[in-house]
């Protein structure tokens, strides 16, 4: 069931959303050579918790850490360790939400640790690039579907894949509501984009194959080839005016 917010609600919503995109900014400025992922989340929650609210990831379904820090082929939940480094040329994926009053805010971004190979930057740049493609489509009266397929076009005219395994998905006062979001789709299909509604859109776009394999520790998920993941991460909510990105500085 798509849950519509109020403007009361939206008002909350930007609240927690503020906290995690101010928490996601510190814990990418920590991004350097020779920093633990553990010390990146520790930065993360701590920052989260000194302004009031909760790290949302924190225990969800199980997850053992606030963050999730994913390197280089990880695609998406990374766990971090006090054992993981980061080394120079790394590129770096965190995820993170933050719950305050009941609602959270959900976002992510991918930093370079240092000097990083052309083609890292250039698929840092483009998946970013593809999340705004994805956020210009989030017009009420649109199709979820508008979404991946202006992200999926973005990316695929540039040589890049699409991970289709995990996708984008409703927030609010739940970390993953409906509607799902995939990053590939046709435009005009899908549910119907209504003000109020309050979407997480994150494309995962990878360098070679679009396929991934989960690790061991059952979160990790890694490019099936080995070669490189970027991610990034909004929330943003539907209204009459146009999309309003919630997790936005």
């Amino acid at each position: 069931m798509i849950v519509i917010k109020s403007d009361r609600e939206l008002e909350l919503m930007r609240e927690a959303c503020i906290i995690s995109a101010e928490a996601l900014r510190e814990a990418g400025k920590a991004v350097q050579p020779g920093i633990t992922t553990a010390e990146i989340d520790r930065i993360a929650a701590d920052y989260i918790v000194k302004h009031g609210a909760k790290p949302a990831f924190l225990h969800y379904n199980g997850f053992p850490a606030a963050t999730c820090v994913s390197i280089n082929d990880e695609v998406i939940h990374g766990i971090p360790t006090p054992e993981r480094v980061i080394k120079a040329g790394d590129l770096v994926s965190i995820d993170l939400g933050a719950e305050l009053n009941g609602y959270i805010g959900d976002n992510a971004a991918t930093f370079a640790a240092g000097d990083i190979s052309p083609e890292a930057k250039w698929l840092s740049d483009t998946t970013r690039e593809s999340l705004y493609m994805g956020i210009q489509a989030c017009v009420a009266g649109g199709r979820v579907g508008d979404i991946g397929h202006a992200i999926q076009t973005y990316c695929e005219s540039r040589g890049y894949s699409v991970v289709r395994e995990f996708t984008g998905h409703g927030v609010g006062s739940n970390l993953h509501e409906d509607p799902s979001v995939p990053n590939y789709a046709k435009a005009g299909r899908g549910a119907r984009l209504m003000p109020g509604m309050t979407l997480a859109i994150e494309p995962m776009i990878n360098l070679g194959t679009a396929q991934v394999r989960v690790m061991p520790d059952g979160w990790t998920v890694k490019t099936r080839d080995g070669k490189l993941s970027a991610h990034f991460e909004h929330t943003v909510a539907i209204t009459e005016e146009g999309p309003r990105i919630l997790t936005q500085l």
